[in-house]
């Protein structure tokens, strides 16, 4: 009889489970589903390798990332209702933060680091001068939160949009739920900014043969690949891995990049490598802005470099440029500069 009861309290409690899990995973299939949405294809360039982030559990859509569009420039997204997102990722400078050292954030606060530029996040596998997130939707969480930066907390948000009618019908269209959650926000955010793509710079068109270089790009284009592409290959310019180089700590600053995030003293430091593209219009550089001009990093490189014990060995004697050579080089990285990313009014602030 024992048994019996056993067995019968058994098959309800695995019966129980599998309608649960039946009901949750339908209502995240009916969450997703895309049905009257427009669906878009996710831009990649016939040069670009495969990205790391293909939007398998965020459906791109032409709703989901007017949603996006709308949130990163919302200044309500900030605890001073004053500083968006766009606030330290402008269009002007490829979404990264116009001719100035750090980002500024609420109550006149000074961040640690400057604002890195958004465009290509699609093929990043890792976000932020230290590599601290993994993923484009946790990345965004950390300049909303952070005290210095939005300061704001996602439960905050919500209580300040939730009562917007536009707000509340553009996530149920999205979401197909009727109130907004932390997730959705950090997903819409992901669509808009994952959707940022430069690839259209003269170097792009120089490589399918459209236009030719002077012979100063050219002479620089030798020197970027004798000198730079190792940490910069193309077509990414970048290699999104990180290393020190060789830049002296800034004392009011001190900070040591990604040592911070694993507690090894072998990362101290190690910043990640930026892309070299639009470089020449999303000034200032380094990870604290500490460099106006294009030249300035440069020379850095030829007599600025700092020996520890976590250079990268490649930089243990600089590189050795003349002038001619260090101003070749400045006139190539100019042919990286995408300008249709500054115009595009697809990601410029909406207007309703």
């Amino acid at each position: 009889m024992v048994i019996v009861r056993k067995s019968l309290l058994t098959i309800f409690f695995l019966s129980f489970l599998a309608v649960t899990l039946a009901y949750f995973m339908g209502s995240c299939r009916k969450e997703q589903s895309t049905k009257g949405l427009t669906l878009l294809k996710q831009a990649i360039p016939e040069s670009f390798p495969d990205p790391v982030y293909r939007f398998e559990d965020n459906p791109l859509t032409k709703e989901g990332f007017e949603l996006g569009r709308k949130l990163f420039y919302d200044p309500r997204l900030s605890v001073d209702n004053l500083t968006p997102c766009s606030s330290c990722h402008q269009q002007i400078a490829a979404f990264g933060t116009f001719e100035h050292d750090r980002s500024h954030g609420v109550f006149n606060s000074h961040t640690l680091r400057n604002a890195p530029v958004l465009f290509n996040l699609a093929w990043s596998p890792l976000f932020h001068w230290d590599g601290e997130f993994a993923t484009l939707k946790d990345e965004a969480i950390h300049p909303i939160t952070g005290q210095l930066e939005m300061g704001e907390t996602l439960d905050g948000i919500i209580t300040k949009i939730q009562g917007d009618p536009e707000y509340r019908k553009m996530f149920k269209e999205v979401f197909n739920y009727p109130l907004i959650r932390p997730d959705y926000i950090l997903k819409a955010l992901a669509q808009f900014t994952g959707s940022m793509v430069c690839a259209d710079s003269k170097y792009d068109q120089y490589k399918k043969g459209l236009v030719p270089f002077t012979s100063q790009e050219e002479s620089g284009y030798q020197l970027y690949k004798a000198n730079c592409a190792t940490c910069h290959p193309e077509p990414m310019f970048t290699n999104y891995e990180m290393y020190n180089i060789g830049l002296p700590v800034d004392p009011f600053l001190n900070d040591y990049g990604r040592m911070r995030i694993t507690g090894r003293s072998e990362d101290s430091l190690k910043f990640k490598v930026p892309t070299l593209r639009n470089v020449n219009i999303s000034s200032n550089y380094m990870h604290d802005g500490r460099f106006n001009t294009l030249q300035q990093c440069i020379n850095h490189y030829r007599t600025g470099i700092q020996q520890s014990v976590t250079l990268d060995p490649s930089l243990t004697n600089g590189i050795d440029l003349t002038d001619a050579e260090a101003e070749n080089l400045r006139v190539f990285l100019k042919t990286l500069t995408d300008s249709t990313i500054l115009k595009d009014p697809a990601f410029s602030k909406p207007v309703y």
